[in-house]
């Protein structure tokens, strides 16, 4: 949660371009959380297709804006599938997904927002988007501990991990300053930040 708001923050501070994933475009989505067994494919296949679009188009920056910050990273959809296809599907998907990945630019930096899932819940209520309202717990923990172990092992870029549980860089001014010098002081490798926090 958040990363959208970090996402335009940080386009502001460096001048730059923001780019954020097409969530409320895909007309399968909402049946989705309503039926994830019967929508999962082609509410998967949806979001491979338009991200792979948007990325394309990110291989050719603007002249005057040569800096895109983008709220997702291409690889975070075969994470979903691999939570939400059965077998089959799951198969068909990464063929799809392997062609369309080795013709992507990769990132220059990675920012990872971590949080406690207790706070995830709570901030997904506050969101208020309607068709997440109902979303099950267990469902964000699988998804969690993918992200987790995705990361734990990623290696195609800088990677700064940082736990936001106890801060809260929307809405508190110190916070959001804290957390916009790490990430433009991130020079390579992995780091990881586990803030003391204002909440």
């Amino acid at each position: 949660m958040g990363k959208s708001s970090l996402t335009r923050l940080l386009a502001e501070r460096l001048g730059g371009n923001s780019v954020h994933e097409p969530v409320f475009e895909n007309p399968f989505l909402a049946q989705f959380y309503e039926d994830r067994e019967r929508y999962a494919f082609q509410t998967q296949l949806y979001f491979l297709l338009t991200r792979y679009r948007q990325q394309m188009d990110l291989k050719q920056p603007g002249l005057f804006a040569p800096t895109t910050v983008c709220d997702y990273l291409f690889a975070k959809d075969q994470m979903f599938a691999t939570l939400n296809l059965d077998r089959d599907e799951l198969t068909l998907y990464n063929q799809i997904y392997e062609t369309l990945d080795s013709r992507l630019p990769k990132p220059d930096l990675v920012v990872y927002l971590q949080a406690d899932i207790e706070v995830l819940m709570e901030r997904i209520r506050i969101r208020g988007r309607e068709f997440e309202q109902d979303m099950d717990e267990q469902y964000l923990r699988d998804l969690s501990e993918l992200y987790n172990d995705f990361f734990f092992n990623y290696r195609d870029a800088p990677l700064l991990v940082v736990q936001t549980s106890d801060i809260d860089f929307v809405k508190n001014q110190q916070d959001r300053d804290w957390l916009l010098r790490e990430i433009l002081a991130m020079k390579g490798g992995t780091k990881h930040l586990i803030p003391l926090g204002s909440v």
